[in-house]
């Protein structure tokens, strides 16, 4: 069995703003600023600082040399906003063959190739056929058309782990973890002796809220084969795991509350529970969608807060799957307190409509509206900032904003909601869900932004600039 690829779908490397680099634009619109790409095979390798990691060429437009990255400082954070870690296994089915070149012409499934194998190959031909098609599909973002051609696999295949394990990443993706469980337990039975299998068990179960399992998976994963990666997965289960180890907990309709006894009143934690019940029925009537799944909230002490979920200090709350807020002096749900759960939990709400593919500006803007908030005070500084030409390109707001500094984080911000108040004024709420569902369906943003509100990146920051000058210039 080949060594399995990590791959990093990063918009944005923040690098030494001194430094040339590459940049690696993917046919899903996202780039990558790397310090040095270089071709192996059927894959790009590039390095950023000391990680080195590699991505299929087939997901790649076009490499530009000699790039200067943005000038923005890393907060020295880890990218906590992440709903489960985004890596499969990269390995070709033994029956594959040539059948990439067969079924994926001109970037693109060649549908008539497909149905012609099915008719005319043998099963595990077929399936392999059906595999590659997904697999394609699964690294071009079109979640729903790569399930059903995993689902066209499985039936020609139906004892593949690598199938098996693609198609639980994939519905954890997709926001079934749950579902998935089945499916990569199936191949841990199957493959026994798989790194692979034990670390895509790891992820499905860390998803679905049962982390000493994922750990006992990822424990077995690293026996076989160390991994530095699935070590940074099974430590920060580890670290949520001390952290919870006291913890009490209560649920409601939607919603599984933890909690440390000590620390909040029970009046308290129904109150937490009654305004998300409240919140999350405001969600699906604006949004129009809502979390397949029960939503763990955390509540802990700020300093427990840190510690567990290693955020930058700027940071007040985040949603990586789980709600997790700080309530450290707090009795009661006050209008602060609702406006974060709320913020929050609409994270999840996106993460469903856009299969986890949302960039981190349209997140945070639709986020930060539904709260409600609106720019305020902010509003004519930063039109000060579009008008001087200061402002952060959408293109680099793409990525996690725990990357930023505390000034940067806050301009980020304020420009998502910029935008996203820009989009609504304009169009309208039903726009913005639209252009969030057509990047679920596997367009790239500016795909998306170009099929709904006319524009591209280019043609928004222009745009939003001159909303910002008339509303708030003098």
């Amino acid at each position: 069995m080949s060594s399995r690829i990590l791959i990093v779908l990063l918009s944005v490397a923040f690098c030494s703003a001194t430094a040339s680099a590459d940049v690696i634009h993917l046919k899903n619109g996202r780039r990558i600023w790397a310090d040095r790409v270089r071709e192996n095979g059927t894959h790009l390798e590039y390095e950023v600082g000391e990680d080195s990691y590699a991505i299929p060429k087939s997901m790649v437009e076009r490499v530009e040399e000699g790039g200067v990255p943005p000038e923005f400082h890393s907060s020295g954070s880890t990218d906590s906003n992440q709903e489960v870690p985004s890596y499969v296994p990269n390995e070709d089915l033994a029956a594959g063959g040539d059948l990439p070149a067969q079924i994926i012409r001109e970037g693109h499934v060649d549908a008539d190739a497909l149905s012609s194998l099915e008719h005319t190959a043998k099963p595990e031909i077929v399936g392999a056929a059906y595999f590659v098609a997904g697999k394609h599909e699964f690294e071009s973002g079109n979640l729903p058309q790569a399930r059903t051609y995993f689902d066209s696999a499985l039936r020609f295949q139906p004892n593949s782990p690598t199938i098996l394990n693609y198609y639980a990443a994939l519905l954890v993706r997709m926001g079934s973890a749950k579902q998935a469980l089945s499916y990569a337990q199936r191949s841990v039975q199957l493959a026994p002796n798989s790194a692979d299998s034990y670390a895509v068990l790891g992820v499905v179960q860390y998803a679905s809220d049962r982390g000493r399992d994922a750990i006992r998976s990822w424990k077995r994963s690293l026996e076989l084969r160390p991994d530095p990666a699935v070590e940074q997965y099974m430590a920060k289960a580890e670290r949520d795991l001390k952290a919870e180890s006291e913890f009490s907990e209560r649920a409601s309709s939607h919603f599984t509350l933890r909690y440390e006894g000590r620390q909040t009143s029970d009046t308290f934690r129904r109150s937490i529970l009654m305004t998300l019940e409240s919140e999350y029925d405001d969600l699906v009537r604006d949004l129009g969608a809502s979390p397949r799944e029960s939503i763990p909230v955390i509540l802990y002490t700020e300093q427990a807060y840190f510690d567990v979920t290693q955020a930058p200090a700027w940071s007040g709350a985040l949603n990586d799957g789980k709600l997790r807020i700080p309530v450290n002096g707090l009795d009661s749900v006050t209008s602060d307190l609702r406006r974060v759960l709320k913020h929050e939990l609409a994270h999840s709400f996106i993460n469903q409509l856009s299969h986890g593919r949302c960039p981190q500006w349209l997140h945070e803007g639709i986020a930060q509206a539904v709260e409600p908030r609106s720019l305020g005070s902010i509003g004519p500084r930063l039109a000060q900032l579009y008008q001087e030409g200061h402002e952060i390109p959408f293109y680099a707001l793409e990525g996690s904003f725990a990357r930023f500094s505390s000034g940067e984080a806050g301009v980020a911000y304020a420009e998502s909601l910029a935008a996203v108040e820009y989009i609504q004024d304009t169009y309208g709420l039903s726009e913005l869900r639209r252009i969030v569902e057509r990047i679920g369906e596997g367009s790239s943003t500016e795909q998306a932004l170009r099929g709904t509100v006319h524009s591209d990146y280019a043609r928004l920051q222009s745009d939003v600039g001159d909303f910002l000058k008339k509303k708030y210039s003098r």
